[in-house]
């Protein structure tokens, strides 16, 4: 099986290393940059393709870490070329262009993976896994927090054009509307709220999300590119009719489960990984080249990327008119 990574930024170089712990070939990298796609080409011994047109002839899967905005034609002509895709998140930067990729790859008989990795860091695995189980009963709040700084302050970084990266609710908070879902279940409503400032030299970005799921749990999701580099926080907090677990990634403590006793016994919580034993990236796509061999299933979907998808663009909404954004008005 032969790669070829579209993008040679930090995704770009993230995923070069991890395919080295498959039995996959990086074929080579198609890229804006060519001074970066030449340092990763030659660190892993690939080629440096000058056209896209090259790189597909040459490949069996498209791994696209390339903005967000540039996602959708990437895939598209992936499609096209029968070739199966791994997409960084967010799947696209409009519903429009998300569905348009599910379809396209439904009709070419490929498969879609989208790179949502917080479903593959070890102590938010284990945290769904006991949720799953039953270990604290029926979720009813959840609340996550990713909270970090802004992106490298440059006029031309593509992160702070809204209409290629959707900001801060798309672009980082997404992990989380991810998340939340994945343990609650789908979300019928979102209201949020941001505060951001225009100018790119005042690091004020904050979001704030409430989700109302189908089943009745509510998620609190907070983010910001706010803190002071190299600052990155995370945490996790679910409290169900059985038990709470907590998390934050600034504790040296592993999960911390607070459970109600039944019967006299005690849940087998078990305890994550260390984060230390495997990079989540390479457990990701470890997971998509045995689905691709193996036709295995995967612990995220392309389904679960549009999902996503709308969860974020319903929030941006929201904090635009200052309403609350049903989907389940917008699914029916």
């Amino acid at each position: 099986m032969r790669i070829g990574i579209i993008g040679a930024g930090s995704m770009g170089a993230i995923h070069a290393e991890s395919w080295q712990a498959t039995p996959a070939s990086l074929a080579g990298f198609f890229a804006e940059s060519s001074n970066e796609a030449t340092r990763l080409a030659a660190k892993y011994n690939a080629r440096v393709y000058e056209n896209y047109a090259a790189l597909l002839n040459d490949v069996d899967v498209v791994d696209i870490c390339a903005p967000t905005h540039l996602h959708y034609e990437f895939a598209r002509q992936a499609a096209a070329a029968r070739k199966h895709i791994i997409c960084e998140k967010p799947l696209a930067r409009t519903l429009e262009q998300g569905r348009a990729m599910l379809d396209a790859c439904r009709a070419a008989n490929v498969k879609l993976f989208v790179a949502h990795v917080v479903r593959f860091f070890p102590q938010y695995a284990r945290a769904k896994q006991n949720v799953a189980a039953g270990n604290i009963g029926t979720p009813a709040i959840i609340r996550l927090a990713r909270q970090a700084y802004r992106p490298k302050k440059a006029r031309d970084n593509w992160f702070f054009d809204f209409e290629k990266s959707g900001g801060m609710l798309l672009d980082l908070m997404i992990h989380d509307f991810d998340y939340a879902r994945w343990l609650a279940g789908e979300v019928e409503t979102v209201f949020a709220k941001s505060v951001a400032a225009e100018n790119l030299d005042a690091p004020l970005d904050f979001g704030l999300a409430f989700l109302k799921h189908a089943n009745g749990a509510l998620s609190h999701i907070t983010g910001a590119w706010a803190f002071p580099p190299p600052a990155f926080r995370t945490d996790i907090e679910i409290a169900g009719d059985a038990g709470l677990i907590e998390w934050k990634s600034a504790d040296t403590a592993p999960l911390e489960f607070f459970l109600h006793q039944r019967d006299g016994a005690s849940a087998d919580v078990g305890l994550p990984e260390s984060p230390l034993s495997e990079s989540p990236y390479t457990t990701q796509l470890k997971e998509f080249y045995n689905a691709l061999v193996n036709d295995t299933p995967t612990r995220v979907t392309a389904e679960d990327g549009f999902a996503a998808l709308q969860i974020a663009l319903a929030a941006i909404e929201s904090a635009r008119t200052g309403k609350p954004i049903s989907l389940a008005e917008a699914r029916a």
